[in-house]
């Protein structure tokens, strides 16, 4: 499983990666920069978009177009002519909250949680963005008490919606109803040990991915590796990156065997930096369990 650099520049924050299921692209944040790329590994093609704010996460709609959760709430970015569209603006303070970590259920609706600037408390949300009968959209709070929202992804049978408080070194789980869009339950799924002194640390859990067998694939932010767990928590095996911070992962390529991991360079030291695989940089590795495909956005019809 030996893993490689994608030969595209690093990105500052790089975040939210997922296969198009239709194009046959990998797509991707970067939050700090501002953009969202698009990269085709037959052509070796990078396509970018800029953003009015930062891009915390992406996913494809089912009318070609890219979905995206911004400081103050969700726009609608169209490729063909590089403009974003508000769908639906939030019910928070855009100077202490932004959107971060999302991805969309089989039903079409886009589930994002939001990082709380200051950390000094649980107070990020998790949101849900659906189309409305007759057009337009609506969007809803549905969990609370979390700092910085990642790690959201469903189990392949739709019972379970995984979600992390990066700051709290936890995932939690709840029980999820596809056909309503209702949770149930939270309860703690996996927890690590914080940093301390003397103690060798294994890093946070940032952004994750689910596949076809429902194991959940974790980057652990500061800890230099992704891990795959079993739907019942256990270690399965863990990978090392060539970068400290890897921020989080899909599967992609033809088969879906493709393990691609982003990875952030904003805030790392220079010698991070400036490694033969510099922070930020985009990795990929080939594994033995596909993944899922990337479910999409669907967007309102008149």
């Amino acid at each position: 499983m030996a893993m490689q650099r994608v030969p595209v520049p690093p990105s500052a924050l790089g975040e939210s990666p997922f296969w198009h299921p239709t194009e046959q692209r990998l797509f991707w944040c970067d939050i700090q920069g501002h953009r969202i790329h698009a990269w085709d590994p037959d052509s070796g093609v990078l396509q970018s978009w800029s953003t009015p704010s930062e891009p915390g996460c992406c996913a494809p709609t089912d009318q070609g177009r890219i979905v995206i959760g911004l400081r103050d709430g969700f726009g609608l970015l169209d490729p063909a002519s590089g403009r974003t569209t508000m769908l639906a603006r939030l019910d928070h303070d855009p100077g202490r909250f932004r959107l971060n970590d999302g991805r969309c259920d089989r039903a079409g609706r886009l589930w994002a949680g939001s990082l709380f600037a200051p950390k000094t408390a649980p107070e990020a949300a998790l949101w849900c963005l659906r189309a409305v009968q007759g057009g337009g959209y609506a969007v809803q709070r549905m969990a609370g008490d979390c700092t910085t929202a990642n790690g959201l992804a469903f189990s392949p049978d739709d019972r379970w919606m995984y979600w992390a408080d990066t700051p709290a070194h936890r995932i939690d789980r709840f029980g999820f109803d596809l056909a309503s869009g209702t949770l149930g339950t939270r309860s703690l799924w996996k927890a690590f040990a914080p940093r301390t002194e003397g103690r060798l640390y294994g890093g946070r859990p940032d952004g994750a991915s689910v596949d076809a067998r429902g194991n959940y694939w974790v980057a652990m932010y500061e800890g230099g590796c992704v891990l795959q767990l079993s739907p019942e928590g256990e270690l399965l095996q863990r990978l090392e990156t060539p970068v400290r911070c890897p921020t989080m992962v899909c599967l992609g390529g033809e088969d879906l065997r493709t393990l691609y991991i982003t990875s952030a360079a904003h805030g790392r030291p220079e010698e991070e930096r400036q490694a033969p695989v510099p922070a930020g940089a985009l990795m990929h590795c080939r594994v033995d369990v596909p993944g899922l495909p990337a479910a999409c956005f669907r967007e309102a019809q008149p």
